[in-house]
C-alpha cells in the first residue's frame, strides 16, 4: 500500500466567533467561504483516501496571523496532524510568538507573498527585522513554505542564497508556465532554482491541472521535475478543500499524473519528502486515525 502523508490541506473552523476572520490583505479568498472544511470532515476525508499524516497549512486568506484552529487541531489530533503556522516575521517579538506556536503543534512557518488574494513580490521577506527568524528557523531546523508566483521568485531566489541552512518550500511549484509544451522553456525561473538544495517543492492539484492542458503532459512534466530536482525534494500536498473535488480524487488525480515514475520516486513525493520535512511525522503509521 502506498503511504501518503499531505502536506497540504487547510481546514475552516464552524463556528466563527471563537475563530474570527482577519484574511491577510483584507479580503476572505473565495473556496474558504464556498467550502469551509472543519477538522472532522478533514479527519473523514483523509481516512477514505488513505492519507495516514498531514501538516495542516494556516489559512491566511482567512485567519491572517491567528493559527488558534489550525494548533487546536493540532492538538487534538497529535499522532496525525502538525501545523504550519504564519506569523508577521517583521514584528519584535516574532521569535517569541514563533515559539508559542511551536509548543502548540506547528512543526512548519508559512509566509504568504502572492496568490488568489494578495499580490506582492515578498521583498518585505528579506527585510532587517526578519533576520532574527531566519535565524531562529535554520536553529531548530523549522521548514519555510513560501507562498508566491513568479513575481516573488526573485525574492525566493534571495532568500535560498542568505539562509542556506533553512529548508525552504515552494507552495504550488510556484505556479510555473507550462503552457509551450516540453521541454518547458517557458517555466525557465523554476529550474533555475534547482541549484539551491535547500529548496523543496510542493506539488498541488494546481500541478496537475497545468500538466493536464495540452501541450503540457503529465509524462513529461514530472520526469523533469524528479531529474531537475530529485524526488527527495518533491512532496505532495491536496490543496483541499481550495481545489474542486473529494481528498480521495485528488489523490486519485496524483496517481494518474505520477504513472510515469519509478516506484521510489513516487514513495518520495508521497510521504518520504513529508517525512523529512516535518519529522514529528516520522512514527505516523496509516493505523493513526483507527
Amino acid at each position: 500500500m502506498t503511504e501518503i502523508i499531505d502536506i497540504h490541506p487547510h481546514i475552516i473552523a464552524p463556528d466563527p466567533v471563537r475563530y474570527p476572520y482577519a484574511p491577510l490583505g483584507g479580503k476572505r479568498s473565495d473556496w474558504s467561504a464556498e467550502r469551509p472544511f472543519p477538522i472532522s470532515q478533514y479527519v473523514a476525508e483523509m481516512d477514505a483516501a488513505g492519507i495516514s499524516a498531514a501538516a495542516m497549512v494556516q489559512s491566511a486568506t482567512t485567519y491572517g496571523y491567528d493559527n488558534s484552529y489550525v494548533a487546536d487541531c493540532a492538538m487534538d489530533y497529535p499522532d496525525c496532524i502538525v501545523g504550519v503556522f504564519t506569523v508577521d516575521i517583521g514584528a519584535p517579538d516574532a521569535v517569541h510568538t514563533i515559539e508559542a506556536w511551536r509548543k502548540r503543534g506547528m512543526a512548519g512557518l508559512r509566509l504568504f507573498g502572492a496568490g488568489s488574494t494578495v499580490q506582492s513580490t515578498g521583498e518585505w521577506m528579506f527585510a532587517h527585522e526578519t533576520l532574527p527568524v531566519w535565524e531562529h528557523m535554520a536553529a531548530i531546523d523549522m521548514p519555510v513554505c513560501i507562498q508566491t508566483t513568479k513575481i516573488g521568485l526573485p525574492v525566493v531566489e534571495d532568500l535560498l542564497q542568505r539562509f542556506p541552512d533553512v529548508n525552504i518550500i515552494l507552495d504550488h511549484l510556484g505556479r510555473p508556465d507550462l503552457s509551450d509544451g516540453a521541454p518547458y522553456a517557458n517555466a525557465a525561473p523554476l529550474w533555475q532554482l534547482a541549484r539551491f538544495a535547500n529548496l523543496f517543492l510542493k506539488i498541488t492539484p494546481r500541478t496537475f491541472d497545468l500538466t493536464e492542458k495540452a501541450p503540457a503532459r503529465p509524462d513529461s512534466v514530472f520526469p523533469k521535475l524528479v531529474a531537475e530536482y530529485g524526488a527527495e525534494r518533491l512532496a505532495w500536498g491536496s490543496n483541499f478543500p481550495a481545489n474542486n473535488g473529494s481528498l480521495k480524487e485528488l489523490v486519485q488525480q496524483g496517481h494518474r499524473c505520477f504513472v510515469a515514475l519509478s516506484d521510489r520516486d513516487r514513495a518520495a513525493i508521497w510521504s518520504g519528502t513529508a517525512r523529512r520535512l516535518y519529522p514529528q511525522l516520522a512514527n505516523v503509521t496509516l493505523e493513526a486515525l483507527a
